[in-house]
């Protein structure tokens, strides 16, 4: 069995923290159901679920931290492993930056799993991978994709008073359609928790469209361009901004949020007064567990509001050097928008560049945030309103923060990797190169 309920877990946690010697005992239980469908040249390549259930559990002596890792629970399994995280913490050497097992914490209520996606079977898998491919059989096009579905829970304990559960479900799908000469590529991705809002079919289609209408791609001059970023090439970079928003590396001076004569941007306003971007576990459309991974509640927090830099993630440890509150990583963003949708900044822009996504994005410039990437699978010319003909794919240099001074609209925002953002309208984009890759 790799599902359990709130108080099954409860009761077994509790139960290997009564074995515990130690000065600290933290225990997880954790088990998931995982499936999953693969095709390439319209065809299912593989498929499969796989289940797993797992107890870690981690013991301190002081300083001296050891942990052990067992899926048998008989009594005898579960006291051995306990003895055994003991007897690694005792020939660990001290961990400077140890922090004790936390208290009990207060969390906010989250909805992430769904019956409709935990009973998925292998015959919905397979469907829902013929509602891709079939589309593409009938005209021509080749088809690629995987669909990966989740069902499972994570819940931890410790010796303080603390207990958590989460029980959670996902899907995700991503599907790249070729046209049979080589020269148009489209691709689609979705994800979800609650499997009655995907259609393989619906992201399929836009998939076909993208791969049909980027056929004999025309080369442009690299240079700065007004472009119309889709939330999935938004996400790319947004992503990257958001993983340095480290109060440490910026107190240490190693980060784009460090000052030069000391000291971290915290309060300063650093892009575009209308970029709004927060983390909030109980989101309906993109909930997460409201817990990070050492039991520390995750509240609804801004990391940039009115473009202003409110909050940085903070580790306990940094926090009690600092004496400042120690802050979660967060486990998902929500970006403000507006009310136009795609359609329509394209329709309000007189020239520029609209990009489907954005692939191999490396860092140039850690300090800048500067990256580099490349454009795939549609990119399109826009004039007057329109798509006026598909381009070639570009490289582009480019810094989020400087993408976002550099905003000139929102449109409303959509999940793209558990996130919910908006496509984003940014003038002066930099490419610099032409690419021969579709």
């Amino acid at each position: 069995m790799t599902m359990y309920s709130e108080s099954e877990a409860r009761e077994l946690l509790q139960k290997v923290l009564s074995y515990s010697k130690s000065d600290g005992c933290e225990a997880n239980l954790n088990g998931s159901r995982d499936g999953n469908i693969r095709y390439a040249r319209n065809t299912v390549t593989t498929a499969g679920t796989v289940e797993d259930l797992a107890l870690v559990v981690q013991s301190n002596f002081g300083q001296k931290m050891g942990t052990a890792t067992i899926n048998e629970f008989d009594e005898g399994s579960l006291e051995k492993v306990v003895r055994r995280s003991e007897e690694l913490a005792q020939l660990a050497p001290e961990n400077p930056e140890f922090m004790p097992v936390l208290g009990k914490q207060e969390y906010l209520e989250s909805k992430g799993y769904f019956e409709s996606t935990a009973q998925m079977s292998s015959e919905y898998r397979a469907q829902a991978a013929a509602d891709s491919v079939g589309p593409c059989k009938e005209k021509n096009l080749t088809a690629a994709g995987f669909l990966e579905d989740s069902s499972g829970f994570q819940s931890m304990a410790n010796t303080a008073g603390l207990f958590a559960y989460y029980p959670a479900t996902t899907c995700n799908f991503s599907v790249t359609v070729r046209t049979p000469d080589g020269t148009g590529s489209g691709w689609a991705e979705r994800d979800v928790n609650d499997i009655t809002k995907l259609s393989t079919a619906e992201a399929s289609g836009v998939a076909i469209q993208k791969s049909e209408a980027s056929r004999d791609a025309k080369a442009i001059e690299p240079g700065k361009y007004t472009v119309i970023l889709e939330p999935s090439a938004a996400s790319g970079l947004l992503q990257n901004m958001m993983f340095n928003f480290n109060a440490r590396t910026a107190d240490e001076g190693r980060s784009f949020l460090a000052k030069a004569g000391g000291g971290s941007k915290l309060g300063e306003k650093i892009v575009d007064e209308r970029v709004n971007i927060y983390s909030d576990p109980s989101n309906s459309d993109a909930p997460v567990a409201p817990w990070a991974g050492d039991g520390q509640a995750r509240p609804r927090i801004h990391w940039i509001k009115n473009g202003v830099v409110e909050n940085m993630f903070r580790t306990r440890f940094w926090a009690k050097e600092t004496d400042k509150p120690a802050i979660p990583f967060p486990a998902n963003g929500v970006m403000d928008g507006g009310d136009e949708s795609l359609e329509e900044l394209i329709k309000g822009t007189k020239r520029g560049v609209l990009v489907t996504r954005l692939w191999y994005i490396r860092t140039v410039d850690p300090q800048t945030l500067l990256y580099t990437g490349l454009t795939r699978d549609g990119t399109f010319f826009i004039e007057n309103g329109k798509i006026a003909y598909p381009i070639k794919n570009m490289r582009f240099n480019e810094s989020p923060v400087i993408m976002l001074n550099n905003l000139e609209a929102l449109g409303r925002p959509v999940r793209v990797q558990g996130d919910m953002l908006p496509p984003l309208k940014i003038r002066d984009f930099t490419f610099t190169s032409l690419s021969d890759a579709v």
